[in-house]
């Protein structure tokens, strides 16, 4: 059974989708998934899955969510050897190196539009760097992702697709995980 890694959305960040780590793995496990584990309490899930993975493993998992535990959120799932990819693929060694904290990966629903990119360079007003590489987005945010104006929202927007991002100190936890 292939290694899965689902990201959760904008969960435990107030009083709205809270689910519990405990819950999550429960949900996994009702659903036949073998393995199940949790990292740190930002929706970060890895399973082992027979099911075939991408949109139609998405949606059970939102659909499941929702009806099981009450959390109204989109989940973003790739498979161990495409984590391994992400990881392998990042543009901005030197930044992860130096300050992982300020490097986001961001993974996205669907592959950007031709010209997404273009339009999105063109609205970023402080020093933050894109890179698309498929259905993920690399963001390096120099002066921190708090105070940036490049916002989850704006990227969404111009890029024409949902995403969630996690810090590169997340994204190699997960990789540990997967045994990548």
């Amino acid at each position: 059974m292939p290694t899965h890694v689902a990201l959760l959305r904008a969960v435990n960040l107030g009083p709205h989708n809270r689910v519990g780590m405990a819950d999550l793995r429960g949900l996994a496990e009702a659903l036949g998934f073998a393995e199940a584990r949790t990292l740190l309490q930002s929706g970060n899930l890895v399973f082992r899955n027979a099911r075939p993975t991408g949109a139609a493993l998405e949606a059970t998992l939102e659909r499941e969510a929702a009806k099981r535990l009450g959390v109204d959120t989109a989940f973003f799932v790739r498979t161990a050897a495409e984590w391994q990819a992400i990881v392998a693929a990042n543009p901005f060694r030197e930044e992860a190196r130096r300050d992982p904290g300020h490097l986001l990966l961001l993974c996205l629903k669907a592959e950007p539009l031709a010209g997404a990119l273009d339009r999105l360079r063109e609205a970023i007003r402080g020093r933050e760097v894109v890179h698309i590489d498929g259905r993920q987005a690399y963001v390096v945010y120099p002066d921190g992702v708090g105070t940036s104006k490049l916002t989850i929202a704006l990227l969404e927007r111009k890029l024409g697709t949902a995403g969630t991002g996690r810090n590169w100190n997340t994204v190699l936890k997960l990789a540990g995980l997967v045994g990548t």
